[in-house]
């Protein structure tokens, strides 16, 4: 056992999930970090152990939340940019625990209910499963055209949420690092992001999280025509679908959570693709108010 599993201590090792996160930097706070976590925890209904990959102490993170190194070559500056490959280091080997499956998730996301639940996807270790953002579905139809094409087309996900088994996936940064020799100006179209580059590799292996488990903010309550935000928040299948909602990321969104809690009722904000939102129960059938009780505390912060 080498010095970082020594770190995992026998109450730890009882768990049979862990939540992992991402930080890079001083945009997340901690009190942020630690509220994110107390809320998997309320959800879930079995704590999991928490494990965040960082490149600089966190001090006053919980307890009992593992904190692991960057591996320096994640930490080059072209990937902490837009393009997140940074994130890449949690499939990087010795960085994750091995003994259990995991759930990654942004720290820009509100967590409403049992993210757990995503673990259910899992047909077997190998599996993959993130959020589709493509036409091309996950599963039979994605991995077809991922052969045909000779895997210049294939499905793309949005790795805000990312259910897999460390164990099983080293080939993802391992496959990474070996392309990137390659191509260091990241000119191989997989490479350009985080969430192309997983979607690419691992098309084989994987699954869609289904929008009744986690949404992206933008596509859920936002579109070009108010009007439309209006009629969706009442329609009897959407609202169903809502109703089991787990998580919604902030994904893209130029406004943040100190900023969304600012808003006034009824206050229109449109984003760079001219999407428009309306911070209003009406359109947003009562996750207003939820995602303002989650994110009190930076309130009553400020």
């Amino acid at each position: 056992m080498d010095t970082a599993d020594q770190r995992i201590s026998v109450q730890e090792t009882v768990k049979n999930w862990q939540c992992v996160m991402v930080c890079w930097g001083d945009k997340y706070p901690i009190t942020l970090i630690n509220h994110l976590m107390a809320q998997i925890e309320r959800h879930a209904p079995s704590s999991p152990r928490f494990v965040l990959i960082c490149d600089q102490p966190k001090l006053g993170l919980r307890s009992d939340a593992i904190t692991r190194d960057f591996p320096p070559f994640f930490l080059n500056p072209q990937f902490k940019k837009g393009g997140c490959q940074a994130k890449l280091a949690m499939f990087e080997k010795g960085v994750l625990p091995e003994d259990l499956p995991s759930i990654y998730i942004d720290l820009d996301t509100i967590v409403l209910g049992d993210i757990s639940a995503g673990l259910q996807l899992m047909d077997t270790r190998q599996t993959v499963a993130m959020l589709p953002s493509a036409i091309i579905p996950f599963g039979p139809i994605g991995r077809t055209i991922w052969k045909w094409t000779n895997k210049k087309n294939y499905a793309r996900g949005n790795s805000s949420m990312v259910v897999f088994h460390p164990a099983e996936c080293h080939y993802v940064s391992e496959t990474f690092r070996s392309l990137y020799g390659q191509h260091p100006d990241l000119s191989f179209r997989p490479m350009v992001a985080d969430e192309r580059f997983i979607s690419w590799v691992a098309q084989s292996h994987m699954k869609k999280l289904p929008n009744s488990l986690i949404v992206k903010f933008p596509g859920e309550f936002m579109f070009p025509w108010r009007w439309w935000l209006y009629v969706k928040a009442q329609l009897p299948w959407v609202r169903a679908r809502r109703a089991k909602l787990a998580a919604i990321t902030l994904n893209g969104l130029l406004i943040k959570p100190e900023s969304l809690v600012s808003l006034s009722e009824g206050e229109v904000v449109t984003d760079n693709k001219f999407r428009k939102m309306v911070w209003s129960e009406r359109t947003m059938g009562g996750f207003r108010g939820q995602i303002l009780n989650f994110y009190q505390f930076l309130k009553t912060k400020n």
